[in-house]
């Protein structure tokens, strides 16, 4: 069995990550969404707990879609759950240079896993949590940068 694992803040979920996730659901027999602690990331909108909840609600329908939480590297999660890739989104080269050095420095960490980086599609590529994050908060209509699934907690964390 292939599994991927698809590592993220995730705060919150857009509709570029559901991209993302359906996409390499396609390509593997298990992926699981792992939601990732990200030391460079402290001041969230949501609990790691609740992207999980939100994350398992947007991926309902997906049988081969498991959702995760770990805060150590994710190459030890990677050994830990016998995946052999690790899923990134790119949206413009300015991600690459930083998904880059990752994908390096996970391959030395676990010679067993593999990066496989998907571009975003055209409809998805300059969006981002943090876009999402600043557009609610100044009042904008993001219905249409995030899952449906999703909107009610955003809109009540933003405006509360």
């Amino acid at each position: 069995m292939k599994i991927a694992i698809y590592p993220g803040s995730f705060d919150p979920v857009t509709k570029g990550h559901m991209d993302i996730i359906t996409r390499a659901a396609a390509l593997f027999d298990r992926l699981i969404v792992l939601v990732a602690s990200n030391v460079m990331k402290r001041d969230c909108l949501f609990s790691a707990g609740e992207r999980i909840e939100l994350l398992r609600r947007c991926c309902g329908g997906m049988p081969n879609v498991t959702v995760d939480c770990d805060e150590g590297l994710i190459a030890e999660y990677a050994r830990r759950v016998g995946a052999t890739a690790i899923v990134k989104g790119l949206r413009a080269m300015s991600d690459f240079d930083y998904e880059f050095q990752q994908a390096l420095t996970n391959r030395q960490l676990n010679s067993r896993v593999e990066t496989i980086f998907l571009a975003a599609s055209g409809e998805s590529m300059y969006l981002s949590s943090s876009m999402v994050k600043q557009v609610c908060a100044l009042g904008g209509d993001v219905s249409s940068f995030v899952p449906p699934e999703a909107l009610p907690e955003i809109l009540s964390r933003m405006r509360g």
